[in-house]
């Protein structure tokens, strides 16, 4: 027997589900439109180099592959049996579609990407191997409009789907920089100290304190101690800023205060607020970086930051550019455990005898054409168990049925 369910970590949608889905999408992307954004759609399948190019950290371990084809796989030499690969997030491919079309795009581009991607990952509840990311991305703004723009367009788009208890952490690559050098790491051993840090609430500050000696025998606890003295402060922002002086660049201390001010000043569902723990795994950031999470839910739900230099890295001039990526499988699925997103009206249902003959077939089927100048219409045969059949049209959201029987329709009240 063939197997007749979907391979590990992938999902069937049954109907119900489906339409669930697409009015949350439908949600999403009508309040991005309204801040100005627009949708584009990039290939499932990128060229394998893109995807190992290391813009994607450690994602880049979770390709799905795609071996070459024909008498290329024949041919293919050891560690060159692919050469394409399935998308592992949306943001690498926005990159080389911008680098494509540059010329036929605005100087200031803000995009929207609603789709699947692929990551060879372990099933958990809320996370798959096939999911739907929703990003949003400003490229070509260099100033913190852009951040502003996708932190309050994002709040929205989850106040719009009922969520008033929502949390954005922000910090910047730099300011992280600026906290390991004021604590003497090199650069060498940086790397190791942000992924360790990074790994906080779930390792505690003894696990942050094991892995950072590990790697620099030494200045773990005086690391430590730094972030403690911030993060339990009245006033973490400016405790930071005045523990770090001149490590700190005032560009940078004044970039996130007006993204702070700004921002915390214009959400009405939530909170804004500084975390200089937060770290984001992706290698690309190089600024501004936020995390969006629902109070009570204890895992992020969405974030992003700005990458101004990927897309130089394709074309040889830098662009500016800064996204924000909702994760819908966890929006979905707190949305599925409140049962807050409205059933629809499927519309009109009609029922026949299975005898009706060529004439009635064709009156039918003519007021069915009629009743569909913006109405979703379908036609059915009754089934012996009529009542049932009722039944299932109604949880399906068929609000209005009629039966066709002698000639004319009666409303099935």
């Amino acid at each position: 027997m063939l197997p007749k369910t979907p391979a590990k970590g992938m999902r069937d949608f049954l109907p119900k589900e489906f339409a669930f889905r697409q009015q949350i999408l439908a949600t999403i992307q009508k309040t991005y439109e309204s801040f100005g954004f627009t949708r584009i759609e990039t290939p499932a399948v990128e060229n394998i180099e893109l995807l190992t190019s290391k813009q994607g950290g450690d994602n880049e371990k979770l390709i799905f592959k795609i071996l070459k084809r024909g008498d290329k796989l024949d041919n293919a030499t050891d560690g060159d049996l692919c050469d394409l690969g399935l998308r592992y997030d949306l943001t690498v491919p926005l990159a080389r579609f911008y680098a494509n079309n540059v010329g036929q795009l605005p100087t200031v581009f803000k995009a929207i990407q609603m789709d699947n991607v692929w990551r060879a990952d372990r099933p958990q509840r809320g996370r798959y191997r096939q999911f739907v990311q929703c990003d949003i991305d400003i490229i070509g703004e260099q100033s913190n409009i852009a951040e502003i723009e996708l932190i309050t367009a994002t709040m929205q788009t989850l106040q719009n789907l009922g969520f008033d208890n929502v949390t954005v952490r922000i910090s910047d690559r730099r300011l992280l920089n600026a906290l390991v050098d004021s604590c003497g790491f090199t650069d060498e051993q940086k790397p190791a100290v942000f992924i360790a840090l990074d790994k906080l609430d779930k390792i505690g500050v003894t696990g942050v304190l094991s892995e950072i000696e590990g790697v620099a025998a030494g200045k773990a606890v005086q690391f430590v101690d730094l972030i403690n003295r911030i993060t339990s402060a009245e006033d973490p922002f400016e405790k930071c800023v005045e523990e770090l002086g001149e490590y700190l660049p005032k560009e940078t201390e004044q970039n996130l205060r007006d993204i702070l001010f700004v921002t915390g000043s214009l959400v009405k569902n939530g909170k804004v607020v500084f975390d200089p723990t937060l770290v984001r795994g992706m290698g690309y950031y190089t600024g501004t970086i936020y995390e969006l999470s629902v109070d009570g839910l204890g895992i992020s739900v969405g974030g992003g930051g700005r990458y101004d230099k990927m897309i130089g890295r394709m074309t040889g001039q830098d662009v500016p550019a800064c996204g924000f990526s909702i994760g819908f499988e966890r929006i979905a699925l707190l949305l599925a455990e409140k049962d807050e997103v409205a059933s629809t009206d499927r519309g009109i249902a009609v029922l026949v005898d299975k005898n009706l003959d060529a004439k009635q077939t064709l009156d039918v089927l003519e007021a069915c054409r009629y009743a569909r100048n913006g109405i979703n219409v379908t036609l059915l045969k009754k089934i012996k168990n009529f009542g049932f059949q009722i039944k299932q049209l109604r949880e399906q959201g068929y609000k209005t049925i009629y039966e066709y029987k002698f000639g004319g329709f009666n409303k099935i009240d």
